[in-house]
């Protein structure tokens, strides 16, 4: 059989499409968030989640350390559930760099970027571009717009944007 069983030609791109994002998509996580092996409290909000690694939050707490190959685990955790966050809510097949974006978008902010959003609306609708747009509307946390989320977003906005 020229294919695992069970998976055809179509699964199998689909499959290499989200590898590929996820891939791009960790890439900017990482340049975005840096790495550190000790936990501490989300700037941005000033205090919780406590944070570790690339921006992995859940479960962490205050005095936890992580070696290189938790933080490898939990980024990948955190990309595979961010993916399943555009699965359950975008039904417009997207490209690899849109699902890039959204990917970093979303383990940066959380589902609702996609869940019950207007970019989630205009991604259903069709407009990728309305879509790609949207990213840059998500720059605020703690009541403020934070410079770090406007050059994350607008980074993510022309990934989205940019054919694949």
């Amino acid at each position: 059989m020229a294919y695992a069983e069970g998976v055809g030609m179509k699964g199998r791109v689909a499959a290499a499409i989200v590898a590929l994002a996820m891939s791009i998509a960790g890439g900017l996580v990482a340049n975005f968030e840096g790495t550190r092996y000790a936990a501490y409290p989300d700037p941005s909000t000033k205090g919780a989640p406590w944070t570790i690694c690339e921006g992995h939050t859940q479960g962490v707490k205050a005095g936890d350390v992580a070696t290189r190959a938790q933080c490898d685990e939990y980024l990948r955790q955190d990309l595979a559930a961010a993916n399943d966050a555009i699965d359950r809510c975008i039904v417009t097949p997207l490209g690899v760099n849109q699902r890039a974006a959204l990917i970093s978008a979303v383990v940066n902010a959380g589902p609702p970027l996609v869940c019950g959003s207007t970019l989630q609306r205009k991604a259903n609708a069709g407009d990728l571009a309305g879509m790609c747009a949207e990213l840059s509307r998500w720059t605020w946390a703690a009541g403020r717009q934070l410079p770090g989320l406007v050059r994350r977003r607008a980074e993510e906005r022309a990934l989205c944007e940019k054919s694949a």
